[in-house]
């Protein structure tokens, strides 16, 4: 009886995590906490004075993304279940009441942004823009309609750094914050192209106007090189605050460039491409933004 109880509840949670989608989650809090921890530094803020809107934003964060994730899942659902990676989602299969998945997308909302709010007005605000961008211009008008869905998702992706510096900072006037935003708009399209080749046909299938399933591959490896010299030309943004983020940007951007150009020529099968240029997109997200939370709590709490 006790494992039989065990197994039901390992399987609701499992339910519930695809639903809200934690991985997405668990991605978006690395950027909000590099917002977050560089605007600690920036500004000369003692975390001790901030711990609970560092709690706020935290809780708020997850929230309003778990939110955004609900409600795409919910709309998706006729899409969903015609891609391989989407059909067994809980809001395909039935696992999930429709009306509850809106229910708990809604509370989650209400509740993220209020949770923000206690950090600062302009912190709710964004979290709000967050969600609607990614719920109504992306899922709602644009994903299924345009092959620039990706450029205008990558409004709502670029929230969280924005969330974390406005938590601790009220204000978005840094050059700093810029730099992060403008690295995480450019950041998704690389990434986002090379799913979509590797998803080719589930796309297709689906009906979702993506760059490679409409305009081709080379289209897609053109558009990819644009974005990526635009991407190593944003390391610069970080030139007024530090020279070490500068050169770990640049190197990281200019290395995911040559990686596009190089693993082109060498792999005639795009997927294999493809998945380098997808693999290194994580690899860039993770270093970049660890190397900036890192960099910032080493000036809060030694060099200060």
């Amino acid at each position: 009886m006790e494992k039989t109880l065990k197994v039901e509840k390992q399987k609701r949670s499992a339910i519930l995590s695809q639903t809200v989608k934690t991985g997405i989650i668990k991605s978006n809090l690395v950027p909000m906490f590099a917002g977050l921890t560089l605007a600690l530094y920036t500004y000369d803020i003692d975390p001790g004075t901030k711990l609970l809107d560092v709690l706020f934003a935290l809780i708020g964060t997850i929230l309003v993304i778990g939110a955004a994730g609900t409600f795409n899942n919910v709309y998706d659902r006729d899409i969903d279940a015609i891609m391989e990676r989407t059909k067994n989602r809980p809001t395909v299969t039935g696992e999930i009441d429709t009306k509850f998945a809106i229910t708990l997308a809604s509370i989650m909302a209400m509740l993220g942004i209020v949770a923000l709010a206690f950090t600062t007005p302009l912190a709710a605000l964004l979290g709000f823009l967050g969600l609607f961008f990614y719920v109504v211009p992306y899922t709602m008008l644009t994903k299924r309609r345009t092959i620039y869905n990706t450029e205008v998702g990558s409004i709502s992706g670029a929230m969280p750094p924005l969330i974390g510096w406005a938590a601790m900072t009220g204000t978005l006037t840094h050059p700093a914050i810029a730099a992060l935003f403008i690295i995480q708009v450019i950041w998704q399209m690389p990434h986002f192209y090379a799913i979509a080749i590797r998803r080719h046909d589930e796309y297709k299938a689906a009906r979702i106007p993506m760059l490679p399933v409409v305009k081709g591959v080379k289209r897609t490896y053109t558009q990819t090189n644009i974005y990526l010299v635009l991407l190593s030309l944003t390391s610069f943004l970080f030139l007024p605050l530090s020279l070490g983020l500068t050169l770990v940007a640049l190197l990281m951007n200019v290395g995911w460039l040559v990686l596009s150009i190089y693993g082109y020529k060498k792999n005639k099968d795009s997927e294999k491409w493809a998945k380098l240029l997808f693999i290194y997109s994580l690899i860039h997200m993770t270093i970049l933004f660890s190397t900036v939370i890192v960099y910032s709590l080493v000036g809060i709490f030694i060099l200060n």
